[in-house]
């Protein structure tokens, strides 16, 4: 099943290369004046320079070679050669019926699945998720659904940052804070496992000491303390060591902390509809770090760097300029060699990272792994793809980063409290839901709901709001968060989306208490060809937002799709269409348009509700 746009665009190349020129060239596109035509080609222009013709003469070739086309109205020359074609109502209503008769509305699949891991989410153990983390658990829970939904077999990780010198800052912190924690940690030094009663007890006792509101308390604490105590710094990093090295108390606090921290992890991800199908952390290629280093020392990649082994990554003449602390501008290699092991021995973040390629080959073999983290990672990501490369752990090319810009303030800089704090993820969320509340309230929504269902509804506006406002908007971009803009039923928003799909629904039981049912659709007036151009163009937004691994172009559409349905609805009556035929063919338009807005929505993973 294609798309009216890829055979127009098919039947347009042929046009083009019937007259010796490239078929390229004959790229069809949605027109801009959709009053004067459905699509256009402006490939006429470009030929003439090709062709050493006035663009008009190949435009009218092309014309005369469309005369007659089933699928097509009209096809007109207009300005210097653009080329008008207009889809007939015969071709649009024979669409629509297809549309209307297939399960995925239009939507195609890849000719060629792949496995892929989608690595997003990213929160670290121990550290309550800001929401620094929303984007990331929005933007690749969309594109794992995304690219599953066109026939890939596609893995969504979390990828916990558990493993890495944050440990180490809380273990020292835990045990400054609380002289019980630290006696325990002095007695157990040594690295073979407690029996498993004895591992129960001590288990329990961490528990009795350390929770949840004492971590957040103590990381921001050990942090800011690291970057002005050179010594408390170095037992940091000791500490990093000694646990990597198997130290057993190390790792009965590291799994407490651990323990601890899923619980709000897991309550976060799910009041946002996400879901993860490996719950993988930095720790979990911990087995694999000593032989990769051997490995990558005997492939002669390891380099010693003032007590550290790098991966040296810049090709020969690669550099980029760099300033030194002196303020001189100077020529360095470029990217940075990718540190390797730590002079205290201890595994870095590029180091898991690298191993993480590792075991992903090993455990799925991927095609692509995509990482859906903050732009602000690139040059990590550069390092460990490059690294990857040189290892032969990954085919060039099978490794992307989807960077993603920063949520901000009314300031324009990263979205803060009031206080100049960063905002917990949870509180974000809570002050959303409430936000949703006042909304439905305030529009006379939800007023017949039991409770139970409007606080399920106030979450799902809340949610739509949260998710539809990042994902509108192009991955790469920052946008400015206005939560009562967002929350509005009104404009381009989450909300008004939901609030159109409710609509139908409502419509669809009312015709169902007269007993109309959907029949076969005829497009007749202006506003119904309209919506079944839009309800056409669902596959072409779906395989841009595959290609660019952008949701926006999902949103885009599904905004579309929702408005267009509000002037259909307006100017064609269903219920009292005055003749059965008529009431039928836009009943089942009615039905096609929220099934494909639900599909779309669900790939944004936004839910409806069934009633507002």
């Amino acid at each position: 099943m294609s798309d009216l746009k890829r055979s127009l665009g098919e039947a347009v190349a042929a046009a083009f290369a019937a007259q010796g020129l490239p078929a390229e060239l004959g790229r069809v596109t949605a027109s801009d004046r959709p009053d004067l035509a459905d699509f256009q080609c402006n490939g006429a222009l470009p030929a003439a320079k090709v062709a050493g013709k006035p663009p008009r003469e190949i435009a009218a070739a092309v014309v005369e070679a469309l005369s007659g086309h089933p699928l097509l109205q009209s096809v007109e020359i207009a300005g210097l050669g653009f080329i008008n074609l207009r889809v007939s109502p015969g071709a649009l209503s024979d669409r629509a019926r297809e549309i209307a008769g297939d399960e995925r509305t239009g939507a195609g699949e890849v000719a060629e699945a792949r496995r892929i891991i989608v690595d997003y989410g990213g929160p670290n153990v121990a550290k309550p998720m800001h929401v620094g983390h929303l984007r990331a658990s929005i933007i690749g829970e969309s594109v794992k659904r995304l690219y599953r939904f066109r026939g890939d077999e596609v893995l969504g990780d979390a990828h916990f940052g558990d493993w890495g010198f944050q440990m180490g800052l809380l273990i020292v912190a835990s045990c400054d804070e609380d002289t019980f924690v630290r006696t325990l940690m002095d007695r157990l030094t040594g690295t073979a496992p407690l029996s498993p009663a004895d591992e129960v007890q001590v288990m329990g006792a961490l528990a009795d000491h350390i929770d949840l509101p004492l971590l957040d308390r103590l990381y921001p604490e050990a942090a800011g303390k690291a970057k002005t105590d050179v010594e408390y710094r170095d037992r940091a990093r000791r500490a990093t060591a000694e646990l990597q090295g198997g130290r057993l108390g190390y790792r009965l606090l590291w799994k407490h902390f651990v323990k601890v921290s899923r619980v709000a992890l897991e309550r976060e991800f799910h009041a946002l509809g996400i879901d993860f199908d490996l719950w993988k952390g930095e720790s979990d290629v911990d087995a694999l770090i000593d032989p990769m280093v051997r490995e990558l020392d005997a492939k002669g990649l390891l380099a010693d760097d003032q007590g550290a082994r790098v991966i040296h990554l810049a090709r020969p003449g690669e550099t980029k300029k760099k300033k030194a602390p002196d303020g001189t501008v100077y020529e360095a290699p470029s990217p940075d060699p990718l540190l390797v092991v730590s002079s205290e021995g201890s595994a870095m973040y590029g180091t898991t990272d690298l191993a993480t390629v590792l075991d992903r080959r090993r455990t799925f073999d991927p095609h692509l792994i995509l990482y859906c983290v903050d732009q602000r990672q690139a040059d990590h990501f550069e390092q460990v793809f490059r690294a990857s490369y040189l290892a032969g752990y990954a085919e060039p090319g099978s490794l992307e980063h989807i960077g993603f810009g920063t949520m901000n303030g009314p300031d324009g800089k990263p979205f803060k409290t009031r206080e100049g704090g960063v905002l917990k993820l949870h509180d974000l969320i809570e002050m959303t839901r409430a936000k949703a509340r006042e909304r439905l309230t305030e529009a006379g929504l939800g007023g017949e709901l039991e409770p139970a269902e409007f606080e399920e509804t106030a979450h799902k506006v809340a949610v739509a709001a949260l998710k539809f406002a990042d994902l509108s908007n192009y991955r790469g971009t920052s946008y400015i968060f206005d939560l009562d803009r967002f929350s509005s039923f009104e404009g381009k928003t989450g909300p008004y989306l939901l609030y159109q799909a409710v609509r139908i629904k409502s419509l669809l039981r009312r015709a169902e208490s007269e007993r109309l049912q959907p029949g076969r659709i005829a497009i007749v007036e202006p506003a119904e060809r309209e919506l079944a151009m839009l309800l056409d163009a669902f596959d072409a937004a779906l395989i841009e937002a595959y290609d660019k691994k952008a949701p926006n172009f999902i949103a885009e559409h599904a905004f579309k799709l929702a408005q267009s349905f509000s002037r259909f609805y307006a100017a064609c009556p269903i219920l009292q269409a005055g003749n059965e035929a008529t009431a039928a063919s836009r009943l089942t338009l009615a039905v096609t348009t929220l099934k494909q807005l639900e599909l779309a929505l669900d790939l944004l993973g936004i839910e409806t509700p069934e009633r507002m």
